[in-house]
């Protein structure tokens, strides 16, 4: 009985550390699968940069070729600077004349202020010549009142003396005196009347007044609506005009304009409204938008000298060149491109059966083939496409037929990778990788815990 039992005992034991030895190696690897969504569909992505030129030109050096590391500013592609530098030294020139235009029209504009103070002046003179001839009309005036009272005497005297001759009480000689005496003053009287005359015509009155109106009477407006006085006004305003001080009413009278030219500054400075219309004048203007317009030009000329010289934009690896010197490339040509090597993630294609607990900023363990999985990289969530791979393709499938049979969708996962370092050991875009995705760490990092990420302020909102 003894003997037979051992063989049963031994049996037992074996089978216990058999249950044991499976329960040890199972049970950690249902408790990780519990706790891990996994993919081998999964693959290495960075960014690439196309390299084009920004002008047009021959290719005088190639630097790099396929497969070359380069860094950020290194030269990649240099075309033939002559044709530029030549028209650098054009719109140069184009400045420098500009400048020159922009020293003659301030000139210019500072002589054409000198003629409108001097119109302004002339303005003045002919108001005060209308009053210097209102003064001689009435001077004029004044004097054919003495000649009236100047010929009733004479003529009185000369009544007398006729009556008194044939009496013999007055000679014949002192009649003739009386007589010559009336006669000058009647000519006196007729000249004083042609110069209160002329005097009237030159200032626009008619020859008669008005009813109840001396011929010394002028309207009081005269002194600003003179026909002088408007022509100088007329020069005036076009002058100021070519300046590009306009009045607001071609009917103003001289004062009214002046007073209106001196409230352009609030303390009546004349100076300072003299500085601000030259400031404001349009030919400055003009000149001064020329020298803008030749300077940027320049600039321009300056800008595509420096796009002679093309550099990589980004640290990485030139692939795909296909420019040698001697070519002529276009803008916009696609001469090589670099892939980055630092900006490095990994597109892993879930189910989206898989999806359910899956959160941005969860710890993903990475395997790469390339490696032989002798070395992990550490890896985190930072998004999801808005979109499974069918749908986000070039020409989507349409499962409007009545054939349709479901076929489970996988959704790309974008994961960065933490702490890689390129120089050594760099990752290789298209290679392959295994993600395993911890669901039961915590997030950590920019939107952490969120299946969407947030979106991006502008700098001046977030300055503010």
């Amino acid at each position: 009985m003894e003997k037979r039992q051992q063989p049963r005992n031994r049996k037992l034991i074996i089978a216990i550390v058999v249950v044991a030895v499976v329960l040890v190696i199972a049970v950690p690897r249902v408790i990780h699968g519990l706790h891990t969504v996994s993919t081998d569909d999964a693959y290495v992505n960075s960014y690439v940069t196309f390299v084009a030129p920004r002008v047009a030109g021959q290719v005088a050096r190639v630097l790099v070729d396929d497969n070359n590391s380069v860094k950020k500013g290194d030269v990649l592609v240099e075309l033939d600077p002559e044709p530029y530098r030549v028209q650098v030294a054009i719109k140069q020139a184009t400045v420098e004349a500009a400048k020159a235009d922009l020293v003659v029209a301030e000139a210019t504009i500072r002589s054409q202020i000198g003629l409108l103070r001097s119109l302004r002046f002339k303005l003045d003179h002919a108001i005060e010549d209308v009053h210097n001839q209102i003064a001689i009309l009435r001077a004029r005036v004044a004097t054919l009142d003495q000649t009236k009272a100047t010929l009733a005497l004479a003529q009185t005297e000369f009544d007398r003396a006729k009556k008194l001759v044939a009496t013999k009480v007055v000679s014949s000689e002192e009649f003739d005196q009386k007589r010559e005496a009336l006669d000058v003053a009647q000519a006196q009287m007729q000249q004083a009347v042609e110069n209160v005359n002329q005097q009237r015509v030159e200032l626009g009155l008619p020859l008669e007044p008005e009813p109840g109106k001396g011929l010394a009477d002028v309207p009081p407006d005269l002194d600003q609506n003179f026909s002088s006085v408007r022509q100088a006004l007329g020069e005036l305003m076009q002058g100021a005009g070519q300046l590009g001080v306009v009045a607001s009413s071609y009917n103003m009278t001289p004062k009214e304009v002046i007073a209106e030219f001196h409230r352009r500054d609030p303390k009546d400075d004349i100076d300072k409204i003299y500085n601000d219309i030259v400031k404001a004048a349009p030919a400055l203007k003009q000149a001064q938008a020329k020298l803008a317009q030749a300077e940027r030009d320049l600039d321009q000329a300056q800008l595509d000298l420096r796009y002679c010289t093309i550099v990589a934009e980004i640290d990485g690896v030139v692939t795909r060149r296909n420019v040698n010197p001697g070519n002529h490339v276009l803008v916009g040509q696609s001469l090589m491109a670099v892939r980055s090597l630092r900006d490095v993630w990994v597109d892993a294609n879930f189910k989206e059966t898989q999806l359910r607990d899956l959160r941005i900023g969860q710890r993903v363990d990475l395997k790469v083939d390339m490696y032989g999985g002798k070395h992990q990289f550490a890896g985190r969530i930072s998004g999801f496409t808005m979109g499974t791979g069918s749908t986000l393709a070039l020409l989507p499938p349409q499962n409007a037929s009545g054939n349709f049979v479901k076929v489970v969708q996988r959704v790309p996962v974008r994961i960065e990778v933490l702490n890689y370092d390129p120089d050594k050991l760099p990752l290789f875009v298209g290679t392959s990788v295994e993600t395993e995705v911890d669901v039961k760490s915590a997030p950590s990092g920019l939107d952490a815990g969120r299946v969407l990420q947030g979106s991006i302020q502008p700098a001046t909102s977030a300055k503010r």
